[in-house]
This record gives structure tokens, C-alpha cells and sequence, in this order.
């Protein structure tokens, strides 16, 4: 094993250039700020370079340290995370959690404060990605598959199921209330969400308007009368929230929105969606805190709002 300077020296430096000041340095490590210079020097000693540039104040990091100081820190965290998760029941660490780019933005991170409220020593990283990542290889700790049925191996729950309802914003539709007939919602832009070619039964309007006409006498053929039409399902919900037209969309990403009355859903007729599935590996380290990352994510899911329809 190459050698390597003691850990005291290493966590002198971390703490000081975090602080940039010895003295509070000093003072989470419980010794004197002499202590800590010294420390310092023998690294310095030991890598032949100057790392802090005391004079003039305030103290600064030289090129050396800059380069240093991040791969201190990210040792440091990794080992505390490592530590973490070997202890028996632990909960602290951090956890990785995958999902999509959409699920990610508009139902993870606005409730991550209750997280930190709820679970303070355990840091999640949040990877939001359309693809899938490998679970078995360890990319991520925890995802949250969005599938129409439970995806295969592996641990798995349901967190919870969307349906695709018909949303506009009343500054494009009016406030009048009422749901629009499907003649009345061709005299609006019609918002489209690009879904894989492989999905037969996608949520968009082609599919929509097949239903409509299951149960309507005059449908009109919606599905060419698109006049925006996203890849990334974020940018179809923004538009439609801006009353850049109207979309089809999960219930469970616009809930917020159907509850404030920013969008409001303007047909009874509605697409089944998909599950959203948390899964992680079997046998995992880190099963304590999986376990409290689940916990919490289903108590969020029971408490979200119901949804208003027209009448």
C-alpha cells in the first residue's frame, strides 16, 4: 500500500480549508489552532507545496490546496458513509436515489424538506435520468421505476399509480367551469408528450381520441390538430401550466396545480397510466435507510390532494 500522510494531518487540513480559518478548524476538532498549523505544515512537509496562503488575510487555498482540498473532503464523506451503512440498523450515510427526470422534479424534490425534517443524518443524492440505471452494479441505491406493471427481480413496492387526465390552464380555457366536448377542445392548441413508439397504448392524444370515439358519436381528429409537441414531459407540463394549450397529463406530476387551480381538467374522459415502483436490491446494505426512505415516501404519496374535476 503506498503511504500516506497521518489521518490527523489530513483531517486538519479538510476542516481548515472547509473554514478557511484555523481557528474554527481548531475549534470542531476540539485542539488549539496552533495545533492545526502545525498539522498543516507537516502535510505541506509531506507533499513539498504550499497549501494555504496565510498572508495577506483572509486565508486562502493555493493552486495545491484547490487541487487537494475536494478530494479530502469526498474521502472523508465517503468513508463516513461507508461506516454508516455497516452498522447494524444504521441510518445515517447517504442514500442514492434514481427516477425519472419528471417524477424527480416535480414530486421528489419539493418534499425534500419534510425529508430533512424527518431524517437529518441521512443525505440522499438525487440521480433524476430517463434511463435505467443498474440497480446490481451499484449506480443507485433505491429506484423508482415508472412501468405498467411491477418490473421483474428485485425488491419492489408500489408507491403509487397515475391516471392521464385532459388539463388546461384557466387563463386559456376561461374560469366558466364546465368540461369541453371534444369539437370544443379542437378549437384550442392541443399540447403532445412524445411517448416510445413501443408503446401501444401510450397516454397521448391518438389514443384518446380512440376512447372518445368508443363512447362519442363526433370525434374529431385531434391527434393531427397538435400544435406543440415535447420529447421531455417536463416542458408539456410547463407549457400547459404558461396556457400555451392543452395536455394530456399524470395526475400525480400536475397534482399541485389541479389542487391550487392553476390547471384545471377539463374532460371526465381520462388514459390509465403507469405505477410508479420503488426497487433496490435484495440484501442491500444500506436496508435500514431504504427502509425509512420507503416509509416516507408512501406516508408523502397518502397525503397529496385529491384531484378537482369540471363538472
Amino acid at each position: 500500500m503506498r503511504k500516506l500522510p497521518p489521518l490527523t494531518e489530513l483531517r486538519a487540513f479538510e476542516a481548515a480549508a472547509r473554514h478557511l480559518s484555523f481557528k474554527m478548524a481548531a475549534a470542531e476538532l476540539y485542539v488549539t489552532p496552533t495545533a492545526i498549523s502545525h498539522q498543516i505544515k507537516l502535510l505541506e512537509r509531506y507533499c513539498g507545496r504550499a497549501l494555504f496562503r496565510r498572508r495577506p488575510r483572509p486565508l486562502k487555498l493555493t493552486p495545491a490546496g484547490e487541487q487537494l482540498f475536494p478530494v479530502i473532503r469526498d474521502g472523508f464523506e465517503t468513508f463516513a458513509d461507508v461506516l454508516a451503512s455497516v452498522r447494524p440498523g444504521a441510518m445515517g450515510g447517504r442514500l442514492r436515489i434514481t427516477a425519472t427526470n419528471a417524477f424527480a422534479a416535480r414530486w421528489l424534490v419539493p418534499r425534500l424538506s419534510n425529508w430533512r425534517a424527518a431524517h437529518p443524518r441521512l443525505k440522499l443524492d438525487i440521480l433524476g435520468t430517463d434511463a435505467v440505471l443498474d440497480l446490481a452494479a451499484g449506480e443507485a441505491d433505491i429506484a423508482i421505476r415508472y412501468a405498467r406493471r411491477p418490473p421483474p427481480g428485485d425488491h419492489c413496492i408500489e408507491l403509487t399509480r397515475d391516471i392521464f387526465r385532459v388539463v388546461a390552464s384557466p387563463r386559456l380555457v376561461g374560469n366558466q367551469g364546465k368540461l369541453l366536448t371534444p369539437a370544443e377542445l379542437a378549437n384550442f392548441p392541443l399540447i403532445e408528450i412524445d411517448w416510445p413508439s413501443t408503446d401501444l397504448d401510450a397516454p397521448n392524444w391518438q389514443r384518446w381520441q380512440t376512447m372518445a370515439r368508443r363512447r362519442l358519436k363526433r370525434v374529431p381528429d385531434l391527434a393531427q390538430l397538435q400544435s406543440l409537441a415535447f420529447r421531455e414531459e417536463l416542458h408539456a407540463i410547463e407549457a400547459a401550466i404558461s396556457g400555451q394549450g392543452i395536455a394530456i397529463c399524470s395526475d400525480v406530476l400536475v397534482a399541485p396545480e389541479l389542487a391550487s387551480g392553476a390547471l384545471v381538467q377539463v374532460s371526465k374522459l381520462t388514459l390509465p397510466g403507469y405505477g410508479f415502483y420503488l426497487v433496490h436490491r435484495s440484501g442491500h446494505a444500506k436496508l435500514a435507510s431504504i427502509s425509512a426512505f420507503s416509509t416516507w415516501a408512501r406516508s408523502m404519496q397518502k397525503t397529496s390532494a385529491s384531484i378537482p374535476v369540471r363538472s
